[in-house]
């Protein structure tokens, strides 16, 4: 794989794919105390072409980025202490100790006036997330039950004895792309001293299993800690609540919890430490939509309720004063930053007007500034600043200059069977008109409960168009930003409702005398996939369907998916009708469109048997068919060398059948 060489060409930078994966991401955002510096974890391609690191970067709000670390382990998870110093998490040898090969994550501070960063903490499992205030840390780390004193001893007995084997007694067992246990997660305090952290305790000794996959965050303070906590119910279900965590006594109490609702992140705890920004998500049920709002509690009583109404909460930031609280959502194909007042909960006011996504919010303490990384289908992510006041957006310089796309974006939509409007993003390749018109594909969201409204790393319509094609990506039923309705419209109907939505602005798409409909093609993942799956047994316009990581066999998927009893309350107990009638598998005797499947073996949420049954019944009934197969990938395709034969092989496929050319195998997979 070739380097980057820290120059965009609009052609190579999408045309060939190595050059492609080899641009460098800015992945996170971080405001220091005093507002003069954001720190960002930056992702780029290591030195061998076979796999990404990340560094953390400075970016001066009125200056040039630099790099601050640099390792062959990588930095992550960086947070500001209030003297300005830098705590992350990496498993990068201690050079201090003699022959140190570690293997999961210590914590480091970087100081703010210069040097060498040095390791602080160190568990036998691992430290993950990290949070601050004053001279209080509070992190994540993954423990083994048992004496603490033994842990390490343990470990390592287990490993030399080969032993992986892991005894569950509840559920889950595993989560997205990992296996869950032996360790379980506990959150631990201590104090920061001159070397290393010092009086550090466990506060949660007897978690268990409640804080798998947490949030969590430390009062202005440092005197509690509001964290997710895991209810487990009966028959495989949990509740998720918030708990008030004494970070002195460890003392425990339950801050927020109501029956058939969720309490999760993301978290913010209001500057005055009297309130908590979060997110509630209703229970769903065969009959309740998923609905998921802004929800503001008083952490001294846990009262709260809920603001802005149909905006799903995906980042959070209070206003310096904590009169009120900056969020980003999604909106008719945007997420805009909102501020919402908490006295005043119906005044929501849009402040970016721009047709970004904004992600990453971090409020100035002189209440004028708000940075955010700044994205959308066609800007790669990037530092930002908003005037609070005016609204005005200023770019600022990127640790990964955004590269400039080959084509143009367009806003379409159409009007539904029931009258809905939809909406999408079309985009067009270069030289794209009446004379030539461009090959079509539409491209399917996953979720399905999401929006098209941001980049893509890993669907990116940009290479597409580099290669010619036009790429419709709409926001069908089911889709957020549109109100609850649009929720509404598709649940529990998620083929053939879906289905007319896409029919209806696919025909406005074809109408345009700059897009060939003769030559078209579909693509989705995830739910994508499965509504992939769903047109080629229901629809025969298209040349060739391309399905990932998809749902085939719904009643086999909800049973072995990583999260079974979020698809049960939908879809009902295992035999219900609605399996039968939304199953894409039950129209496999009508599938004669071309398809391409694509699947990841370490993929815990569409679990592999869905790709290898899907095969099968389309290898037995003599379709057009082949199989992209990745043993060492989950749901995404993350690796640089696979994502290079994921793209050629979805190129080469389609050019057979939606150019019409002769089949080439992709070099990539000879």
């Amino acid at each position: 794989m070739r380097p980057w060489t820290g120059r965009f060409d609009r052609v190579s930078a999408f045309n060939d794919i190595r050059d492609y994966v080899a641009i460098p991401r800015v992945l996170s955002l971080r405001l220091s105390p005093d507002g003069s510096r954001l720190i960002s974890a930056v992702q780029s391609l290591n030195t061998d072409g076979k796999s990404y690191g990340t560094a953390l970067w400075a970016i001066p709000v009125d200056g040039e980025p630099h790099r601050l670390t640099r390792s062959a382990k990588g930095e992550s998870g960086a947070v500001f202490t209030d003297a300005g110093d830098v705590l992350f998490t990496s498993a990068r040898p201690d050079p201090t100790v003699k022959d140190s090969t570690d293997e999961v994550a210590s914590l480091w501070l970087l100081p703010r006036a210069g040097g060498e960063a040095r390791q602080v903490a160190t568990r036998p499992g691992g430290i993950g997330a990290v949070r601050t205030a004053g001279d209080v840390v509070v992190f994540a780390a993954d423990v083994l039950d048992g004496e603490a004193a033994t842990e390490e001893e343990r470990r390592k007995a287990r490993k030399d004895a080969g032993i992986s084997a892991v005894l569950f007694e509840g559920y889950p067992v595993r989560y997205w792309d990992h296996d869950l246990g032996p360790g379980r997660t506990r959150l631990f305090a201590a104090r920061l001293g001159d070397d290393r952290l010092e009086d550090v305790r466990d506060l949660t000794p007897d978690a268990g299993e409640a804080l798998r996959e947490c949030g969590f965050e430390l009062t202005p303070d440092g005197a509690t800690v509001i964290s997710t906590w895991r209810t487990y119910l009966p028959k495989g279900e949990w509740r998720t609540d918030l708990v008030a965590i004494d970070v002195a006594t460890g003392e425990r109490r339950v801050l927020v919890s109501e029956d058939r609702h969720d309490f999760s992140g993301p978290l913010a705890i209001s500057p005055d430490g009297r309130r908590i920004a979060c997110s509630r998500e209703r229970f769903t049920g065969l009959e309740v939509s998923a609905r998921i709002e802004l929800w503001i509690a008083d952490l001294a009583t846990g009262q709260g309720r809920a603001y802005a109404p149909d905006l799903f909460p995906a980042a959070v930031e209070w206003a310096p004063d904590s009169s009120a609280v900056y969020l980003a959502a999604d909106h008719q194909g945007r997420r805009p930053v909102f501020r919402v007042p908490v006295a005043e909960p119906g005044d929501v006011v849009r402040l970016t007007q721009d047709d970004a996504s904004y992600a990453g919010l971090a409020a100035s303490a002189d209440g004028h500034a708000l940075y955010a990384l700044r994205s959308g289908v066609g800007i790669a992510p990037g530092p930002a600043r908003i005037d609070v006041v005016t609204g005005e957006i200023a770019d600022l310089p990127s640790p990964a200059p955004r590269p400039e796309v080959p084509g143009t974006l367009t806003e379409i939509s159409a009007t539904a069977d029931d009258g809905t409007t939809i909406r999408g993003w079309l985009v067009l390749p270069e030289g794209a008109s009446a004379d030539a018109p461009a090959p079509f594909l539409l491209w399917i969201h996953g979720g399905p409960v999401a929006s098209w409204n941001d980049w893509q790393w890993r669907w990116q319509a940009w290479i597409m168009a580099a290669h010619g094609y036009a790429v419709l990506m709409p926001d069908p039923c089911l889709s957020t930003g549109y109100g609850q309705e649009m929720i509404d419209r598709g649940w529990g109907n998620w083929g053939p409702r879906t289905q007319a939505d896409l029919d209806a602005i696919v025909d406005v798409a074809l109408a345009r005398d700059d897009i060939d409909a003769e030559r078209i093609g579909a693509m989705g993942g995830s739910y994508g996939g499965y509504m992939a799956n769903w047109l080629a047994g229901h629809s025969d316009r298209y040349k060739a369907i391309v399905t990932h990581a998809s749902l085939w066999n719904l009643d086999q998927f909800a049973g072995t998916t990583d999260a079974a009893m979020y698809w049960q309350r939908e879809f009902g107990e295992p035999g219900s009708e609605r399996y039968s009638l939304l199953s894409p598998h039950n129209s496999l005797d009508k599938i004669t469109t071309p398809l391409l499947v694509i699947h990841g073996d370490k993929d815990y949420r569409v679990p592999i048997g869905e790709g290898l049954r899907l095969w099968w019944d389309l290898r037995r009934t003599e379709v057009d068919a082949k199989f992209l197969y990745f043993p060492d990938e989950n749901h995404w395709i993350l690796k640089p060398g696979n994502a290079v034969a994921w793209y050629e092989t979805v190129l080469a496929f389609l050019s057979q059948h939606v150019l019409g050319q002769e089949w080439k195998r992709p070099d990539s997979v000879a």
